[in-house]
């Protein structure tokens, strides 16, 4: 009885036995087992987060924002909506939805930073998408992906930056270039335009984009003449040596997009790249650069179509208040700098 007991307990024990093979089956040691299930979990949540990152928040519509003191002492706030890197394709109803309930906003003055297309028949969705915002002032600067379209792109190409540049078809961004003109919208590209917006005076200047090198900033370098509440540069890509420039002549603020916020952020790191030459603590929101001019740098809308993920950096626009700075930092002298506190 004691042996048929014994037999039948080994019996009930490999039937319960999470590391047991089925008969016939080769048997492996303990720890084999174990990193057997460690890739299996890795494999699923691997899964699970690009699930995430491709389906759920490359579509989490953000709106940032922030309070930046860059006015001259005494003007009135003003309320800006930067609006960057759409990367529009026909047929993204959604986005097209959110960015053009963005007029509820009523912003006093409207920004677009560039890389708006990503589609040779995606001007009429850029223009369903900026259609109510276009009846406020607005001002742009394009990017890469106005003049071509995106290309696929080995992903460690981000992590080893390279001078040379994949161009995809041209875009019709002169077609979209003349229909936000028309529209009453500013192109600041190596020009400095003059606005008046209830009483405040700007003076804005932007340069072509700086990534595939057609800045020029020559053509608008110097502190513009009289007396204004807020000097504001604009580039799509925010290369150092284009801010250093606006620094130097004194600008306020520089509004810039590109980096995509990284991207794909790792959380308590941030942004792994900029896709550029800003350092990564810049990647999305607002710095300082130097003692006088701000930064700040939209994570933008829009993925390409060849990476359409996003992991801890949602879509976004900014909303930017602007407000005086205080009287004691005009004695502050105005230098360029390339290296500076990260605020946002």
């Amino acid at each position: 009885m004691a042996a048929v007991r014994s037999a039948r307990s080994r019996s009930l024990s490999s039937l319960t036995d999470v590391n047991a093979s089925p008969p016939g089956w080769p048997t492996y040691p303990p720890v084999v087992n174990s990193w057997a299930r460690f890739v299996l979990g890795a494999i699923t949540t691997g899964a699970a987060t690009i699930a995430y990152a491709a389906g759920v928040e490359r579509r989490r519509w953000t709106l940032r924002e922030a309070t930046l003191p860059v006015l001259a002492p005494g003007t009135r706030p003003l309320r800006i909506l930067q609006v960057s890197d759409l990367h529009m394709t026909p047929g993204q109803a959604s986005k097209q939805r959110w960015v053009a309930e963005l007029a509820a906003l009523e912003p006093d003055l409207v920004v677009n930073t560039g890389d708006n297309l990503a589609h040779q028949r995606a001007v009429p969705s850029v223009l369903a998408a900026l259609g109510p915002l276009l009846e406020r002032p607005g001002l742009f600067v394009f990017g890469s992906n106005d003049y071509f379209a995106p290309q696929p792109k080995n992903p460690l190409r981000y992590l080893r930056p390279t001078d040379r540049r994949i161009h995809g078809e041209p875009l019709p961004w002169r077609d979209l270039r003349a229909a936000l003109v028309e529209r009453g919208w500013a192109d600041a590209t190596h020009t400095r335009v003059a606005l008046e917006i209830d009483g405040v005076q700007i003076a804005a200047a932007g340069v072509d984009d700086p990534h595939l090198g057609l800045d020029r900033y020559e053509r608008v370098a110097g502190r513009p003449a009289g007396a204004h509440g807020l000097l504001l540069g604009l580039t799509h890509s925010p290369e150092p040596r284009v801010l250093d420039a606006f620094a130097g002549d004194g600008y306020d603020l520089v509004m810039a997009g590109h980096t995509h916020g990284g991207q794909l952020r790792v959380p308590g790191v941030g942004a792994l790249v900029t896709n550029c030459g800003l350092d990564r603590s810049r990647a999305r929101g607002a710095s300082r650069w130097g003692a006088h001019t701000w930064l700040h740098v939209s994570a933008g809308l829009g993925t390409s179509p060849f990476a359409p993920v996003r992991f801890a950096c949602p879509p976004e626009a900014s909303l930017l208040t602007l407000v005086p700075r205080p009287v004691a930092s005009r004695a502050q002298k105005v230098t360029p700098a390339s290296a500076a506190v990260d605020v946002g």
